[in-house]
């Protein structure tokens, strides 16, 4: 396909948005001046020194139903995918996805030498209950502040052991996404919960509402090849295990209140941070970033399939 001197600028600009918000980094140098583009007014401002005719125009980005090219309302905006927890209203069609797709994972990879990572939320990086369900001898809990958990509306949330850790040393070698089968509210609160200054997530948290019964990659700006996915749940992945890594469900309240076995809570402990699945999973991490990036040599590395290194559904040792 053959695209526009018009399609390419677009496509720049809207790289360099991504670079600057949503990968929070710079695409360029930190030297060099690079313009500031405020997400909330793009559709005014970004595109506005040059814009192709309507008909011309291939539709690529759209916010709020108008095309960021030609300022025209395209009439198959269904057609396209929303983006929304990066930009409310956006959209971008196919042809805008794909080489989004292609494009960031190839700078990712050969300008900051990492891979990306999807990473569930409930039982993998935290778990929660309503508080109406806490045992009797968990309900201490709920008095006073304690470390590592959070009441949020009617639930108790706890952060699993060596999180932040984990957090920090895989901010190194992967772009993080969160992917939560959880509305957008409770998503936002966790992700802010364990990363208060969107240090490693940004604004990349993707919810039920983008995916209400299963979890793809398709809301994922990367390209398949470079995306690693952590969850404790297999099924929600049916199109993507190649990619899945299965983690231990973490438990730190009483399942569903019937365990005959004491819980952490109950018990006043909780999982190992040193010997836990996370740390573990850190470990394996490591290993799957040190295979893929091997050989620098730039053909090999627009070759290489992180897949081929997972071979998932996979659960590794300790995990």
């Amino acid at each position: 396909m053959l695209l526009s001197v018009i399609q390419v600028q677009l496509y720049f600009l809207f790289l360099e948005l991504l670079f600057e918000i949503y990968l929070q980094r710079p695409l360029v140098e930190p030297r060099q001046k690079i313009r500031k583009i405020n997400p909330e007014t793009m559709n005014m401002n970004v595109l506005s020194s040059s814009s192709p005719s309507h008909s011309n125009c291939g539709h690529w980005y759209v916010r709020h139903g108008i095309c960021l090219t030609c300022k025209q309302k395209p009439s198959l905006v269904e057609e396209s995918r929303r983006f929304d927890y990066l930009f409310t209203g956006l959209r971008l069609s196919q042809e805008a996805v794909f080489f989004t797709k292609r494009l960031t994972t190839l700078i990712s990879l050969h300008a900051h030498k990492k891979l990306h990572l999807v990473l569930d939320l409930d039982h993998t990086l935290v778990h929660s209950v309503r508080v109406s369900n806490l045992s009797e001898a968990e309900k201490y809990l709920i008095e006073g502040e304690k470390p590592g958990l959070k009441l949020y509306q009617s639930r108790i949330i706890k952060v699993r052991p060596f999180v932040k850790d984990f957090l920090r040393e895989a901010n190194t070698l992967f772009n993080m996404y969160v992917y939560t089968k959880g509305d957008l509210l409770y998503g936002k609160e966790i992700a802010k919960m364990i990363d208060p200054d969107k240090t490693y997530f940004g604004d990349r948290v993707i919810t039920r509402r983008e995916s209400r019964h299963t979890k793809t990659l398709d809301h994922v700006l990367a390209d398949e090849r470079g995306i690693v996915i952590v969850d404790d749940t297999v099924e929600v992945w049916p199109h993507h295990m190649r990619n899945l890594l299965k983690i231990t469900r973490y438990f730190y309240f009483k399942h569903n209140g019937i365990d005959k076995v004491s819980s952490y809570a109950e018990r006043k402990r909780d999982e190992s941070k040193s010997r836990g699945a996370l740390a573990n999973l850190l470990k394996y991490l490591k290993d799957i970033h040190n295979g893929f990036f091997s050989c620098d040599v730039q053909e090999e590395l627009d070759s290489k399939d992180v897949r081929l290194l997972i071979n998932g559904p996979f659960k590794p040792h300790g995990c």
